[in-house]
Protein backbone atom coordinates (compact mmCIF):
# COMPACT_ATOMS: atom_id res chain seq x y z
CA UNK A 1 0.00 0.00 0.00
CA UNK A 2 1.27 3.56 -0.65
CA UNK A 3 0.15 6.64 1.36
CA UNK A 4 -2.57 9.19 0.33
CA UNK A 5 -2.50 12.84 0.23
CA UNK A 6 -1.16 14.55 3.87
CA UNK A 7 -5.04 14.60 4.63
CA UNK A 8 -7.68 14.96 7.42
CA UNK A 9 -5.38 15.26 10.47
CA UNK A 10 -4.07 11.73 10.01
CA UNK A 11 -0.74 12.62 9.91
CA UNK A 12 1.14 13.42 12.93
CA UNK A 13 4.40 15.01 13.16
CA UNK A 14 6.88 12.08 12.79
CA UNK A 15 4.95 11.41 9.62
CA UNK A 16 4.60 7.83 10.09
CA UNK A 17 3.10 5.84 7.06
CA UNK A 18 -0.11 3.93 7.72
CA UNK A 19 1.88 1.11 6.86
CA UNK A 20 3.69 1.16 10.05
CA UNK A 21 0.93 2.50 12.09
CA UNK A 22 -0.99 -0.51 10.86
CA UNK A 23 1.72 -3.10 12.25
CA UNK A 24 2.20 -0.99 15.59
CA UNK A 25 -1.22 -1.25 16.00
CA UNK A 26 -1.08 -5.43 15.35
CA UNK A 27 1.95 -5.84 17.53
CA UNK A 28 -0.36 -3.49 20.04
CA UNK A 29 2.91 -1.54 21.32
CA UNK A 30 2.32 0.93 24.17
CA UNK A 31 5.31 2.96 23.08
CA UNK A 32 3.43 4.35 20.90
CA UNK A 33 0.14 5.58 22.66
CA UNK A 34 0.06 9.21 22.15
CA UNK A 35 1.33 9.42 19.03
CA UNK A 36 -1.86 8.70 17.19
CA UNK A 37 -5.03 6.42 17.57
CA UNK A 38 -6.52 3.91 15.63
CA UNK A 39 -10.04 4.85 14.22
CA UNK A 40 -12.10 1.45 13.37
CA UNK A 41 -15.26 2.66 11.13
CA UNK A 42 -17.04 -0.20 11.05
CA UNK A 43 -17.56 -0.05 15.05
CA UNK A 44 -17.73 3.81 15.22
CA UNK A 45 -14.92 3.51 17.81
CA UNK A 46 -11.12 5.14 18.24
CA UNK A 47 -8.19 3.22 19.89
CA UNK A 48 -4.99 3.24 21.29
CA UNK A 49 -2.30 1.59 19.10
CA UNK A 50 -2.15 -1.00 22.49
CA UNK A 51 -5.61 -1.42 22.69
CA UNK A 52 -6.04 -5.26 23.86
CA UNK A 53 -9.14 -5.65 22.09
CA UNK A 54 -9.32 -8.82 18.69
CA UNK A 55 -7.57 -6.86 15.66
CA UNK A 56 -9.93 -5.43 13.19
CA UNK A 57 -9.83 -5.83 9.06
CA UNK A 58 -7.62 -3.65 8.02
CA UNK A 59 -10.19 -2.11 5.08
CA UNK A 60 -11.78 -0.48 8.68
CA UNK A 61 -8.79 1.28 9.46
CA UNK A 62 -8.12 4.61 9.37
CA UNK A 63 -5.73 6.41 11.59
CA UNK A 64 -6.15 9.97 13.37
CA UNK A 65 -3.07 12.26 14.96
CA UNK A 66 -4.90 12.23 18.17
CA UNK A 67 -8.39 12.09 19.92
CA UNK A 68 -9.82 15.26 18.83
CA UNK A 69 -9.43 14.36 14.83
CA UNK A 70 -11.21 10.83 15.54
CA UNK A 71 -14.15 12.47 17.12
CA UNK A 72 -14.14 15.23 14.63
CA UNK A 73 -14.54 12.06 12.10
CA UNK A 74 -17.63 10.79 13.73
CA UNK A 75 -15.88 8.08 16.05
CA UNK A 76 -16.41 7.84 20.12
CA UNK A 77 -13.50 6.13 22.02
CA UNK A 78 -13.22 3.33 23.21
CA UNK A 79 -14.38 1.93 26.78
CA UNK A 80 -11.65 -0.61 26.89
CA UNK A 81 -8.53 1.73 26.27
CA UNK A 82 -9.56 4.40 26.94
CA UNK A 83 -7.62 6.38 24.56
CA UNK A 84 -8.94 10.25 25.27
CA UNK A 85 -7.40 9.81 28.77
CA UNK A 86 -3.84 9.61 27.35
CA UNK A 87 -3.91 13.27 26.43
CA UNK A 88 -4.37 14.14 30.61
CA UNK A 89 -1.53 11.90 30.96
CA UNK A 90 1.02 13.61 28.65
CA UNK A 91 -0.15 16.97 29.91
CA UNK A 92 0.79 15.74 33.56
CA UNK A 93 3.99 14.18 32.24
CA UNK A 94 4.61 17.91 30.55
CA UNK A 95 4.08 19.61 33.30
CA UNK A 96 5.87 17.96 36.08
CA UNK A 97 8.80 18.13 33.35
CA UNK A 98 8.75 22.13 33.37
CA UNK A 99 8.40 21.80 37.23
CA UNK A 100 11.58 19.96 37.31
CA UNK A 101 13.13 22.31 35.24
CA UNK A 102 12.46 25.19 37.07
CA UNK A 103 13.03 24.34 40.50
CA UNK A 104 16.36 24.49 42.49
CA UNK A 105 15.76 21.43 44.44
CA UNK A 106 14.54 17.93 43.34
CA UNK A 107 10.67 17.48 43.87
CA UNK A 108 9.40 14.66 45.87
CA UNK A 109 7.00 12.06 44.26
CA UNK A 110 4.16 14.01 46.91
CA UNK A 111 5.12 16.67 45.16
CA UNK A 112 4.93 15.72 41.42
CA UNK A 113 1.51 13.75 42.19
CA UNK A 114 -0.28 16.64 44.15
CA UNK A 115 0.87 18.85 41.09
CA UNK A 116 -0.58 16.45 38.00
CA UNK A 117 -3.36 15.28 40.17
CA UNK A 118 -2.56 11.52 40.73
CA UNK A 119 -1.26 9.57 43.71
CA UNK A 120 2.41 9.45 43.65
CA UNK A 121 2.61 5.84 42.90
CA UNK A 122 0.52 6.43 39.77
CA UNK A 123 2.45 9.11 38.77
CA UNK A 124 5.40 7.32 38.83
CA UNK A 125 4.02 4.84 36.42
CA UNK A 126 3.27 7.11 34.05
CA UNK A 127 6.17 9.49 34.24
CA UNK A 128 8.45 6.64 33.61
CA UNK A 129 6.24 5.19 31.02
CA UNK A 130 6.09 8.30 28.83
CA UNK A 131 9.86 8.93 29.33
CA UNK A 132 11.95 6.00 30.55
CA UNK A 133 13.32 7.41 33.76
CA UNK A 134 11.90 7.03 36.75
CA UNK A 135 11.40 10.50 37.85
CA UNK A 136 14.67 10.57 40.64
CA UNK A 137 16.15 9.33 37.77
CA UNK A 138 15.40 12.14 35.71
CA UNK A 139 16.07 14.33 37.79
CA UNK A 140 19.33 13.25 38.68
CA UNK A 141 20.31 13.26 35.03
CA UNK A 142 18.98 16.62 34.62
CA UNK A 143 20.89 17.92 37.61
CA UNK A 144 24.29 16.36 35.94
CA UNK A 145 23.42 17.54 32.74
CA UNK A 146 23.44 21.61 34.06
CA UNK A 147 26.15 20.92 36.23
CA UNK A 148 28.31 19.70 32.55
CA UNK A 149 27.00 22.33 30.57
CA UNK A 150 28.55 24.89 33.40
CA UNK A 151 31.56 23.50 33.39
CA UNK A 152 31.78 23.75 29.67
CA UNK A 153 31.34 27.27 30.26
CA UNK A 154 34.60 27.17 32.47
CA UNK A 155 33.27 27.38 36.16
CA UNK A 156 34.98 25.61 38.69
CA UNK A 157 33.60 21.66 39.38
CA UNK A 158 32.45 22.49 43.10
CA UNK A 159 31.06 25.96 41.76
CA UNK A 160 29.24 23.91 38.73
CA UNK A 161 28.37 21.36 41.32
CA UNK A 162 26.49 23.50 43.77
CA UNK A 163 24.85 25.85 41.07
CA UNK A 164 23.34 22.43 39.40
CA UNK A 165 21.31 21.91 42.14
CA UNK A 166 23.39 19.03 43.89
CA UNK A 167 23.35 19.04 47.61
CA UNK A 168 27.20 18.14 47.53
CA UNK A 169 30.33 16.88 45.80
CA UNK A 170 29.64 13.16 46.80
CA UNK A 171 26.44 13.36 44.77
CA UNK A 172 27.60 14.41 41.61
CA UNK A 173 30.36 12.43 41.79
CA UNK A 174 27.65 9.15 42.53
CA UNK A 175 25.81 10.49 39.42
CA UNK A 176 28.87 10.55 37.12
CA UNK A 177 30.01 6.91 38.03
CA UNK A 178 28.80 5.03 35.11
CA UNK A 179 29.98 8.21 32.63
CA UNK A 180 33.04 8.07 30.76
CA UNK A 181 35.00 11.44 32.23
CA UNK A 182 35.45 12.65 35.52
CA UNK A 183 34.80 15.98 36.21
CA UNK A 184 38.00 17.58 35.82
CA UNK A 185 38.25 15.68 32.75
CA UNK A 186 35.35 17.08 31.51
CA UNK A 187 36.06 20.77 32.16
CA UNK A 188 39.87 20.47 30.51
CA UNK A 189 38.16 18.70 27.17
CA UNK A 190 39.42 15.59 27.95
CA UNK A 191 42.97 16.84 28.55
CA UNK A 192 44.70 13.92 30.56
CA UNK A 193 42.77 11.18 29.05
CA UNK A 194 45.26 8.70 26.69
CA UNK A 195 43.17 7.31 23.24
CA UNK A 196 45.20 4.30 21.42
CA UNK A 197 44.05 4.45 17.63
CA UNK A 198 44.70 2.45 15.36
CA UNK A 199 43.31 1.88 11.21
CA UNK A 200 42.18 -1.19 10.39
CA UNK A 201 41.21 -2.30 6.98
CA UNK A 202 37.48 -3.99 6.71
CA UNK A 203 35.40 -5.35 3.54
CA UNK A 204 33.16 -2.07 4.45
CA UNK A 205 36.34 0.31 3.99
CA UNK A 206 39.14 1.82 6.06
CA UNK A 207 37.63 1.81 9.77
CA UNK A 208 39.16 4.09 12.46
CA UNK A 209 38.80 2.61 16.02
CA UNK A 210 40.23 4.64 18.93
CA UNK A 211 39.69 3.67 22.53
CA UNK A 212 40.63 4.27 26.29
CA UNK A 213 41.09 2.06 29.29
CA UNK A 214 37.62 2.49 29.66
CA UNK A 215 36.84 0.97 26.14
CA UNK A 216 36.20 2.52 22.69
CA UNK A 217 35.57 6.25 22.20
CA UNK A 218 35.45 6.42 18.30
CA UNK A 219 34.88 4.17 15.41
CA UNK A 220 34.60 5.82 11.99
CA UNK A 221 35.00 4.95 8.25
CA UNK A 222 37.84 6.96 5.94
CA UNK A 223 38.76 8.88 8.87
CA UNK A 224 42.62 8.88 10.34
CA UNK A 225 44.34 10.89 13.26
CA UNK A 226 43.15 14.21 12.25
CA UNK A 227 39.82 13.86 12.75
CA UNK A 228 40.33 11.87 15.75
CA UNK A 229 42.46 14.90 17.14
CA UNK A 230 39.80 17.46 16.34
CA UNK A 231 37.39 15.08 18.72
CA UNK A 232 40.03 14.68 21.36
CA UNK A 233 42.28 18.37 21.20
CA UNK A 234 43.65 17.55 24.63
CA UNK A 235 44.10 14.48 24.76
CA UNK A 236 46.90 11.96 24.05
CA UNK A 237 47.02 9.92 21.01
CA UNK A 238 48.91 7.22 21.08
CA UNK A 239 48.81 4.84 17.55
CA UNK A 240 48.71 1.14 18.14
CA UNK A 241 49.23 -0.75 21.40
CA UNK A 242 49.91 -4.08 21.94
CA UNK A 243 47.37 -3.60 25.09
CA UNK A 244 44.35 -2.79 23.31
CA UNK A 245 44.63 -4.94 19.79
CA UNK A 246 42.62 -7.77 21.06
CA UNK A 247 39.93 -5.31 21.80
CA UNK A 248 40.72 -3.94 18.25
CA UNK A 249 39.82 -7.52 16.88
CA UNK A 250 36.63 -7.41 18.37
CA UNK A 251 35.54 -4.44 16.59
CA UNK A 252 37.05 -5.18 13.59
CA UNK A 253 34.58 -8.46 14.07
CA UNK A 254 31.78 -6.74 15.17
CA UNK A 255 31.93 -4.46 12.06
CA UNK A 256 32.33 -7.18 10.07
CA UNK A 257 29.18 -8.94 10.74
CA UNK A 258 26.51 -6.38 12.01
CA UNK A 259 24.05 -8.50 12.56
CA UNK A 260 26.10 -11.01 15.54
CA UNK A 261 25.02 -10.06 19.08
CA UNK A 262 29.18 -9.65 19.79
CA UNK A 263 29.26 -5.90 20.02
CA UNK A 264 26.93 -6.04 22.99
CA UNK A 265 30.01 -7.54 24.80
CA UNK A 266 32.61 -4.36 23.96
CA UNK A 267 32.80 -1.92 26.31
CA UNK A 268 32.34 2.07 25.35
CA UNK A 269 33.72 5.18 26.43
CA UNK A 270 31.11 7.74 25.42
CA UNK A 271 29.99 11.30 26.51
CA UNK A 272 27.12 13.01 26.18
CA UNK A 273 23.77 14.76 27.63
CA UNK A 274 21.53 12.64 29.27
CA UNK A 275 18.79 12.73 26.12
CA UNK A 276 21.92 12.34 23.66
CA UNK A 277 23.03 8.92 26.24
CA UNK A 278 19.05 7.44 26.28
CA UNK A 279 18.83 7.96 21.97
CA UNK A 280 22.00 5.84 21.98
CA UNK A 281 20.83 3.15 24.52
CA UNK A 282 17.32 3.07 22.15
CA UNK A 283 19.81 2.68 19.06
CA UNK A 284 21.49 -0.30 20.83
CA UNK A 285 18.31 -2.01 21.49
CA UNK A 286 17.03 -1.96 18.31
CA UNK A 287 17.73 -5.63 16.75
CA UNK A 288 19.75 -6.37 14.21
CA UNK A 289 18.32 -6.64 10.68
CA UNK A 290 15.54 -3.94 11.80
CA UNK A 291 15.32 0.17 11.14
CA UNK A 292 13.57 3.09 12.95
CA UNK A 293 12.87 6.04 11.94
CA UNK A 294 13.20 9.39 13.53
CA UNK A 295 9.98 9.62 14.83
CA UNK A 296 9.35 6.33 15.92
CA UNK A 297 12.56 6.20 18.21
CA UNK A 298 11.28 9.40 18.95
CA UNK A 299 7.91 7.87 20.44
CA UNK A 300 9.91 4.73 21.86
CA UNK A 301 12.14 7.27 24.41
CA UNK A 302 8.46 8.44 25.31
CA UNK A 303 8.98 11.86 23.53
CA UNK A 304 7.04 11.94 19.76
CA UNK A 305 7.55 15.18 19.28
CA UNK A 306 11.53 15.24 19.40
CA UNK A 307 12.17 13.82 16.36
CA UNK A 308 14.83 16.85 15.30
CA UNK A 309 16.15 16.11 19.00
CA UNK A 310 16.90 12.70 18.32
CA UNK A 311 18.46 13.17 14.79
CA UNK A 312 20.56 15.67 16.57
CA UNK A 313 22.18 12.94 18.84
CA UNK A 314 22.29 10.62 16.41
CA UNK A 315 24.56 12.69 14.94
CA UNK A 316 26.38 13.51 17.87
CA UNK A 317 27.33 9.63 18.11
CA UNK A 318 31.28 9.07 17.40
CA UNK A 319 31.10 5.25 17.79
CA UNK A 320 29.97 3.83 14.09
CA UNK A 321 28.33 0.34 14.16
CA UNK A 322 28.40 -0.45 17.88
CA UNK A 323 25.71 2.15 18.34
CA UNK A 324 23.94 1.11 15.40
CA UNK A 325 23.04 4.76 14.42
CA UNK A 326 22.70 3.06 10.40
CA UNK A 327 19.74 1.75 11.30
CA UNK A 328 17.61 4.73 11.74
CA UNK A 329 16.03 5.67 8.31
CA UNK A 330 14.09 8.51 7.00
CA UNK A 331 9.84 8.59 7.47
CA UNK A 332 9.48 7.32 3.80
CA UNK A 333 11.79 3.91 4.17
CA UNK A 334 14.51 5.72 2.22
CA UNK A 335 17.86 5.47 3.40
CA UNK A 336 18.14 8.69 4.56
CA UNK A 337 21.88 10.28 5.45
CA UNK A 338 24.64 8.60 7.26
CA UNK A 339 28.11 10.71 8.32
CA UNK A 340 29.98 8.25 6.75
CA UNK A 341 28.41 7.94 3.00
CA UNK A 342 24.89 6.12 2.13
CA UNK A 343 26.95 3.15 0.60
CA UNK A 344 28.27 2.05 3.58
CA UNK A 345 24.98 2.66 5.65
CA UNK A 346 23.15 0.17 3.05
CA UNK A 347 26.23 -2.45 2.95
CA UNK A 348 25.47 -2.34 6.77
CA UNK A 349 21.97 -2.83 6.44
CA UNK A 350 21.88 -5.41 3.60
CA UNK A 351 24.39 -7.94 5.84
CA UNK A 352 22.02 -7.33 8.87
CA UNK A 353 18.79 -7.77 6.86
CA UNK A 354 20.25 -11.06 4.96
CA UNK A 355 21.33 -13.13 8.38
Amino acid sequence: MTDGPLTDGQLTDDRLTDDRRWRIALAKDRRFDGVFVTGVHSTGIYCRPSCPARAPKRENVRFYADPAAAEAAGLRACKRCAPDQQSREEQAVLRALAAMKEAEDSLSLDRLGALTDYSPTHFQRIFTRAVGLSPAAYQRALRRERAEETLAGGTSVTGAIYEAGYASPSRFYDDRKDSGMTASEWKDGGKGRTVHWAKVDTTIGPMLVAATERGVCCLSFGEGEEELRARFPKAQLVEGGEDFRSLFEQVAAAVEAPHTAASADIPLDVKGTAFQQRVWQALREIPPGETRSYGELAAALGSPKASRAVGGANGANNIAVLIPCHRVIAADGGLGGYAYGTEIKAELLRREKEC
